[in-house]
């Protein structure tokens, strides 16, 4: 059985991963719209992240599990179920995005204009200048805050449990059912999630040294 919890903590971590990398993307577009002029743009993406902080984790997962099979059976007529880890990776991407979103809006916010109009006098484009100067040196600020979401997504993998994924959490909880010694396997995975937790806080300092190193 504990070949199994170890599995269920690369499950585990894999799903962190992947909806940290979808969140990541995903926060930097609706950061983007929310810094635009253009009205059509902002207010649904901040509509959007204002739901979403205001729902418990655990409904936005549910909801985005049974929501997705239900709309599609209003548009098709067809019941299909889609797959929970997906589903997982939606729900939790999306979480770590509305939060991500005003974390990396302050960041951009935090990089002087002057380097926006120093690339505009030297005819950069727009893109080349956002992706190569800006976004650079706006990660200095938002590494810290982005850190701290990483922590938070990685615990609330375990929320996904609820919608069949064989997790960390799941894998500890039909252990625990099979063997009646629900203590051993709970605490062994409490020990993986702290364990990933450590170090991970040691890979994020030194993504801030860097990060300082590289913006001088």
């Amino acid at each position: 059985m504990m070949g199994l919890l170890l599995d269920a903590a690369l499950m585990t971590l894999g799903l962190a991963l992947v909806s940290l990398v979808v969140g990541l993307l995903l926060a930097l577009l609706l950061s983007a719209a929310e810094l635009s002029r253009y009205r059509l743009l902002r207010w649904p993406v901040v509509g959007l992240t204002t739901l979403i902080r205001g729902l418990p984790e655990i409904l936005v997962v549910l909801f985005v599990y049974f929501g997705s099979s239900q709309l599609l059976f209003y548009l098709t007529g067809d019941y299909v179920e889609f797959s929970p880890f997906w589903c997982g990776v939606v729900a939790l991407a999306l979480l770590f995005a509305s939060y991500g979103t005003q974390t990396l809006r302050a960041a951009l916010n935090a990089v002087p204009l002057g380097q926006w109009q120093a690339a505009r006098a030297l005819g950069l484009p727009v893109r080349h200048t956002f992706l190569r100067i800006v976004l650079p040196q706006a990660w200095r600020h938002a590494i810290p805050g982005l850190g701290n979401q990483w922590l938070v997504l990685l615990k609330d993998t375990a929320l996904v449990s609820l919608i069949g994924v064989n997790d960390l959490m799941r894998q500890a909880q039909m252990n625990s059912a099979s063997s009646y010694a629900p203590f051993t396997w709970y605490a062994l995975a409490a020990a993986i999630y702290l364990l990933i937790t450590l170090v991970s806080g040691w890979w994020l300092k030194r993504a801030r040294l860097h990060a300082h190193r590289y913006g001088g």
